[in-house]
């Protein structure tokens, strides 16, 4: 399928790396201007001066840090005032590992408004132009431990449940706007987060990383991670005319594979 995102203007969250980055690339590559967020100023220069221009596109980045809510904020706001976007991926980087009997409730509002508050209020102000346009594509990153919650991740299971109940009842209120919101259930994808939890996951249980990774693979149906850029396909396809019938809806992709709608 060819997908053309020409004229499309696309935000992406945590794109500085990994499948944020991978986003990005697909996105431009398919047409759309996009502008990328991270914390990482170096890394986002780097990202857009490798982007493709050749659809006349016009790629910007904005540097933000989505562990101080007020400052994220207030650049998000800045930014709306004079831009918009055909296209919204939430995605930031995760908050901390570990279980239930180790987080304090100060850990659970630092992960709130990590990933959900920066959610809801990016989608918040993009809904204005979408709304006056009558066209828009949220896509919420999210995971596939919604579905089934990972014990070493309490924080990234409780918060990311929250954020696909929401993106669902949102469907449901913008659909008449011809405006889509889903979320991808991210599962194990060859990334620098994967490879830090994998370690830390080793050290904490005294076995080799090795065995870390040959346990995960054991529950991949294709019997590998998945490569960032399969997941850049997946959401290109979400942000194209072609998956306007699709909405509300939460698809699982794990190890390269997408399992359901």
């Amino acid at each position: 399928m060819k997908i053309l995102l020409k004229n499309k203007k696309a935000l992406i969250g945590g794109s500085s790396r990994g499948i944020g980055r991978a986003i990005a690339q697909q996105l431009a590559a398919s047409g759309a201007s996009v502008t990328v967020m991270a914390r990482s100023e170096e890394q986002l220069k780097t990202l857009i001066s490798d982007l493709p221009t050749d659809n006349g596109q016009q790629h910007q980045y904005l540097v933000v840090d989505y562990s101080n809510f007020d400052a994220y904020k207030k650049s998000i706001s800045t930014f709306f005032k004079t831009n918009t976007v055909d296209i919204l991926v939430n995605n930031t980087q995760g908050p901390s590992a570990g279980g239930a009997l180790e987080k304090k409730i100060d850990d659970y509002q630092v992960a709130f408004d990590l990933l959900f508050k920066t959610a809801v209020f990016t989608t918040e102000q993009a809904l204005k132009g979408m709304i006056s346009q009558k066209y828009g594509r949220i896509i919420n990153v999210a995971s596939v431990s919604v579905k089934e919650p990972l014990p070493y991740l309490t924080l990234s299971n409780s918060i990311r449940a929250a954020v696909v109940t929401w993106s669902k009842t949102l469907a449901s209120d913008v659909g008449k706007y011809n405006i889509t919101a889903n979320c991808t259930l991210t599962g194990y994808f060859n990334t620098e987060r994967l490879k830090n939890l994998n370690g830390a996951k080793a050290k904490s249980l005294g076995i080799p990383l090795s065995e870390v990774e040959n346990q995960m693979l054991s529950h991949v149906p294709v019997g590998r991670f998945g490569d960032p850029t399969e997941y850049g396909y997946l959401v290109t396809f979400l942000a194209s005319e072609h998956a306007s019938f699709i909405t509300g809806t939460n698809i699982p992709i794990d190890g390269g594979l997408l399992k359901s709608l």
